[in-house]
């Protein structure tokens, strides 16, 4: 049997560009984020900010192999970053459990400088050919948000949480990118609302856990899905594991 046990850098996300790019990766992005508002996020946003960071092609190439595609990836996971940097910099110790799930959303929308950087890239995602980048970006966002609180589960709650806050993550997305109230005050009543959804279903879960009817009748299927673990030495936006009971 597998050990079920693991670490938080054990399922660490890469974040920012990719690692060990250094400088010029960062020179690039910074560069291109003048150029997605008119050209999206494009071959023709690689090639001028390319120019624009005084970086061969070829090494920009290599750095974003797929263009426009990883340049947009990149500048999701500097607002991830951005993210967890502030959260480790709030004092956490005197909000509620949800006040801390809508503070960490709320730090993840405040880290975009242009909303008009995130509607291209929901456009670039939205597309078949990369709605699995898109979809695995969201994840990446939702497990931070969980392991940045403390999150410690290593069985199928660890799917379910991100799962649910992905879900979460996406819909406040779209909600925001359409606001216009003052100060985006629409959006996070919004979010408000979503997280109440979340901890409704988080109490949920624990009534079935609590009642002896229900859990003797789920028995059967608890059990089974108590051999899935949280992915080990993988990425964490990857599937986890299958263990065989002893």
């Amino acid at each position: 049997m597998q050990d079920s046990q693991t670490t938080s850098a054990d399922r660490q996300p890469e974040i920012g560009p990719r690692t060990g790019a250094g400088p010029e990766a960062e020179a690039i992005l910074d560069a291109a984020l003048n150029h997605v508002p008119f050209d999206g996020w494009s071959e023709a946003t690689l090639r001028a900010a390319t120019r624009d960071a005084g970086v061969d092609l070829a090494l920009a190439r290599a750095l974003y192999p797929r263009g426009g595609v990883d340049l947009a990836l990149a500048f999701h996971r500097r607002g991830d970053a951005r993210m967890v940097e502030r959260l480790a910099a709030t004092d956490l110790s005197t909000m509620r459990f949800r006040d801390r799930i809508a503070a960490a959303m709320r730090y993840r929308l405040e880290a975009v400088e242009d909303r008009e950087l995130v509607r291209r890239g929901s456009a670039l995602f939205a597309l078949p050919q990369h709605a699995a980048d898109g979809a695995r970006a969201i994840w990446g966002t939702a497990d931070l948000i969980w392991r940045s609180l403390g999150d410690s589960s290593d069985d199928i709650n660890w799917y379910t949480k991100r799962a649910t806050l992905s879900g979460v993550y996406g819909s406040v997305v779209l909600y925001w990118l359409g606001d216009t109230s003052e100060g985006q005050q629409a959006t996070w009543d919004f979010l408000d609302r979503r997280i109440e959804d979340v901890m409704r279903i988080e109490k949920v879960k624990a009534q079935v856990r609590e009642n002896p009817v229900l859990s003797r009748v789920l028995a059967g299927p608890m059990r089974l899905l108590g051999h899935i673990h949280a992915p080990k030495g993988t990425p964490a936006d990857l599937p986890g594991q299958f263990t065989h009971g002893k």
